[in-house]
């Protein structure tokens, strides 16, 4: 499968839609019937989502709503097995996910081109029979995604990042990138922030998305009181206890990448992800708290 940008400068036919798509290719295939069904219905409840209103309040990131706004995102989408009947992760395609390894590499190496904040939402295709599938499922298949990332990675991970994920300084890595990831499903009823009603959505932003805004800086601990203030106005109800920043000790991004639907908390070492890196990269930098951070999982130091 093709992973460059998908701009109109090209035609695209068929189920080719596991590469990179900037938004007017998008939308000029939703206009030109050839989007899949399933895709035009991810992008369209997406694009609802983000620029429309619930209790009379904007979607909670403004930056998200930004770059939908004005075209500075980038998408792709994920198909499903061929005529499968089966939920979570044994419906997921080996094939879409080896091909989705190579947007993410792409996405990684292409996106300042596009914006100094640009994300990559990734949109699968929906079960044949939403029913079938519980929040378990959702789950499972959420994080069956990751870790095929994390198994197809050959980069070294970052000297400054932890590879335990029990670790409060952890966070998912990708060709040397760590990353936020965030996912939405159709069974957060009562965090509407993280709905969708079609499918799965996963989106990917580098930590350098953040530069400038994160929570040791003025700016990003404004930024944040904002989004809190908005998840409970859009919400209807308190952003989870486990909404932190990296920076702070006392989170665990992990546990924020699918949120519980409800109030319940993950304990630290639940992670589901198997953390393997091939190499974890060289710093020149002097001995210092954060070495602790990139011992080996069992060797560091947990929360």
């Amino acid at each position: 499968m093709s992973t460059g940008v998908a701009s109109g400068r090209e035609e695209l036919v068929g189920g080719d839609v596991v590469r990179l798509f900037e938004q007017p290719r998008v939308e000029r295939r939703i206009e030109n019937g050839t989007l899949p069904a399933w895709a035009r219905r991810q992008y369209e409840a997406f694009d609802e989502k983000l620029l429309g209103e619930r209790n009379g309040t904007d979607f909670p990131c403004h930056f998200g709503v930004d770059a939908q706004r004005n075209g500075g995102a980038l998408y792709t989408f994920v198909p499903l097995a061929d005529g499968t009947n089966a939920v979570g992760a044994d419906a997921l395609d080996a094939t879409a996910l080896d091909a989705l390894a190579d947007v993410v590499a792409a996405y990684l190496a292409t996106r300042e081109m596009h914006g100094p904040r640009t994300s990559l939402v990734t949109f699968f295709e929906p079960p044949a029979d939403p029913d079938a599938w519980t929040e378990a499922d959702y789950r499972e298949a959420f994080w069956r995604v990751l870790q095929s990332l994390h198994d197809a990675d050959t980069a070294p991970w970052p000297a400054d990042i932890a590879t335990d994920p029990a670790h409060p300084q952890f966070e998912f890595c990708y060709a040397g990138e760590p990353m936020f990831v965030t996912g939405a499903a159709p069974f957060y009823d009562e965090r509407a922030s993280r709905y969708n009603g079609v499918g799965l959505e996963v989106t990917f932003q580098p930590r350098s998305v953040f530069a400038g805004i994160t929570g040791d800086t003025d700016a990003g601990q404004r930024a944040r009181e904002q989004i809190h203030d908005r998840i409970e106005d859009y919400d209807g109800t308190h952003p989870h206890a486990h909404i932190g920043d990296w920076e702070d000790d006392d989170s665990h991004e992990w546990k924020q990448y699918l949120l519980p639907a409800g109030d319940e908390a993950f304990a630290d070492d639940a992670c589901p992800l198997d953390v393997h890196p091939v190499d974890v990269a060289s710093s020149n930098d002097d001995a210092g708290p954060e070495d602790d951070a990139t011992a080996s999982p069992g060797d560091g130091e947990s929360a």
